[in-house]
């Protein structure tokens, strides 16, 4: 995919593309439906959102071949900003998030993708499937018999189909037949009706109808930033998906940029931000979709579909939409991670349970992850910290230091530890061609040793500084970092 031109992604096996696209579209309307009523919008804000996110993602997305739109994780950021501050304000968010997310893809952030470890993402799924799944809960307390008999007969619909047949989605044949039975037998369930209206047209331009102040912005701002840091994570991770997938290469640049334009477009006609989803792209690719016409298709289609077939969407039972983010939530939950947490180094399922108890607790994926990171970062600086090793041989009258390993901030103070100030030998050797110095507290740290053996009358010479093997020491000579030593033989 990524040796061809841009134009050979829109004209390549244009039929394959658009049938591919359009089972994408059966696949992702029950669920840009049920997260419309996590985020606390109507289904036509998010039906709108994933129209015009897979419409643009197409034209100025960097990896062919994913679907996206509006996600469950965007979703679960924005609720709380539209619960207490209204949907205008959601609006004005996705705008920032959008403009957020261009300028990271400017700065080539993308590249910090690198920096999130394979315990993280696990970590980051685990508590979206956990939040996805608590806020199924209060859809099932307090409600009639009849629903929870709805929501297990579309889990067993779900489950049971594919093993018939994968023609169609289970998730649409689960609302096509949980639709039929309320129609032709009358209950006393919710509606999607009841969550607000759906679209009977094309979206309009529009703008946030909200005073453009400081302090609009000191609300909006945090929301904003998460939703592109999450947006990001998620079309970033998706987009490795793909690339495992067909054995190419995307442009993780430009489909930061081409997320952020999207999510643009994306405000100014009313829609909730979005991002890529996993489950549709995996979808897509089944069926055949790899180029950009099947992207465009997704959102085209859907389009058609909700304008034409509104009122029938309409009378679709909220248990459907529970029984398949239910069903969502167990397929993106990672169940093998439970047993790598018996099998898997005890650091490394460490940060993954501390990534989802913070995700959990704050219903901030963007802080689980950054937490993530941080613990990732710190326990890989302790363990390398760990392997720096200094060894001492004594000859005649000469003390040698062998020190080897990496020298920064977290081991500096385990080779001071190994010096022996008092030492009855008269030259001391500082042997540095295995190891290597990578910051300032490294330079101070060999300087501090220096400057202590000269306080106690020894005579230090430092062996093993060269360019090529010391990052921050190879850029000087050995006088001008090492300024103590001046009495070098």
């Amino acid at each position: 995919m990524a040796t061809e031109s841009y134009f050979q992604q829109w004209t390549q096996r244009p039929v394959k593309e658009i049938l591919a696209g359009m089972v994408g579209t059966f696949a992702l309307i029950p669920e840009v439906i049920a997260f419309s009523y996590i985020a606390g919008v109507s289904p036509a804000v998010s039906l709108f959102a994933s129209f015009v996110i897979s419409v643009s993602i197409a034209i100025f997305g960097g990896r062919p071949g994913m679907i996206s739109g509006g996600a469950g994780s965007v979703a679960l950021v924005l609720a709380p900003l539209v619960h207490a501050h209204g949907v205008q304000y959601m609006l004005l968010a996705t705008l920032m998030a959008g403009g957020l997310q261009i300028l990271f893809g400017l700065m080539r952030l993308q590249s910090l993708m690198r920096f999130v470890s394979s315990e993280v993402r696990t970590g980051f799924v685990n508590a979206l499937a956990i939040l996805i799944f608590s806020a199924q809960i209060p859809q099932m307390l307090g409600v009639s018999w009849q629903t929870h008999m709805l929501i297990l007969l579309g889990l067993v619909i779900i489950y049971l189909l594919p093993r018939i047949s994968k023609a169609i989605p289970s998730p649409l044949i689960c609302i096509i037949i949980l639709t039929g039975v309320t129609i032709f037998y009358p209950m006393p369930v919710r509606t999607i009706a009841e969550l607000g209206d759906l679209p009977t047209g094309l979206p309009h331009f529009t703008l946030p109808n909200i005073p453009f102040n400081a302090e609009t912005l000191s609300i909006t701002f945090p929301y904003a930033l998460a939703v592109a840091a999450v947006g990001l994570l998620e079309s970033l991770m998706t987009a490795s998906v793909v690339d495992d997938l067909t054995d190419t290469h995307g442009n993780p640049r430009r489909e930061c940029t081409g997320l952020g334009i999207s999510n643009i477009f994306v405000g100014l006609f009313g829609g909730i931000a979005g991002c890529g989803m996993i489950g549709q792209t995996v979808g897509n690719l089944r069926y055949g979709g790899r180029g950009r016409l099947s992207t465009f298709t997704a959102g085209a289609f859907l389009l058609i579909l909700m304008v034409v077939l509104h009122q029938w969407v309409a009378r679709v039972p909220v248990a459907a939409l529970v029984a398949i983010m239910i069903m969502v939530s167990i397929s993106t939950f990672s169940w093998g991670s439970l047993k790598g947490l018996f099998t898997q180094p005890k650091l490394s399922s460490l940060v993954m349970i501390i990534t989802v108890i913070v995700v959990v607790l704050t219903k901030d994926l963007a802080a689980g992850v950054l937490v993530g990171v941080l613990l990732s970062g710190l326990f890989f600086a302790w363990h390398t910290a760990r392997l720096v090793e200094v060894r001492s041989t004594k000859e005649h009258d000469i003390l040698t230091y062998h020190i080897q390993g990496q020298i920064f901030f977290a081991s500096a103070d385990l080779m001071n530890d190994q010096m022996d100030y008092t030492t009855q030998a008269q030259k001391v050797v500082l042997d540095l061609s295995h190891a290597r110095f990578w910051d300032v507290t490294s330079v101070e740290a060999i300087e501090k040793i220096i400057n202590k053996f000269r306080t106690h009358g020894r005579d230090v010479t430092v062996h093993g500084l060269s360019q090529a093997q010391h990052g921050i020491l190879g850029d000087q000579s050995d006088e001008e970092v090492l300024s103590l030593h001046k009495n070098e033989a």
